[in-house]
């Protein structure tokens, strides 16, 4: 079987907001997409970033709700080094965004932290300690 893992999806509340959010991970997501429905963003090994407004979701699942609960699935975006980690996690909640786990020094040898994006998911940061 050929199945290769192309595309993560996310759905969104707030394009724009969802949009500003990645943009502060780094994304170059140009600014012309926050008001469509559905954006993709290749990243550099070619895994494709989706979002797609939940009226978007509707157009073809009308009984489609938010789940509730925590998540069960999150993103992880890779640091440059410990140090970044730190300072893209404070970056983030002096923009406003919601800390979940405050970065450390984890047990399996990365500097660690956890952020919400916009719309709850967790998005992790991380790098390897020396």
């Amino acid at each position: 079987m050929g199945l290769r893992l192309n595309v993560v999806g996310i759905v969104v509340a707030d394009m724009p907001r969802a949009l500003a959010f990645y943009r502060r991970l780094g994304l170059d997501v140009p600014e012309a997409q926050d008001k469509a429905p559905h954006v993709e963003y290749v990243l550099a090994n070619g895994l494709k970033l989706a979002w797609d407004t939940i009226e978007t979701i509707h157009s073809f699942d009308p009984e489609w709700v938010p789940p509730v609960g925590g998540g069960r699935m999150g993103l992880a975006f890779e640091c440059d080094s410990p140090a970044e980690v730190d300072r893209v996690y404070s970056e983030l909640l002096a923009a406003g965004y919601e800390g979940h786990k405050e970065p450390w020094d984890a047990f399996w040898g990365q500097r660690y932290a956890v952020v919400h994006d916009p719309d709850g998911n967790g998005v992790d940061l991380y790098a390897a300690l020396p």
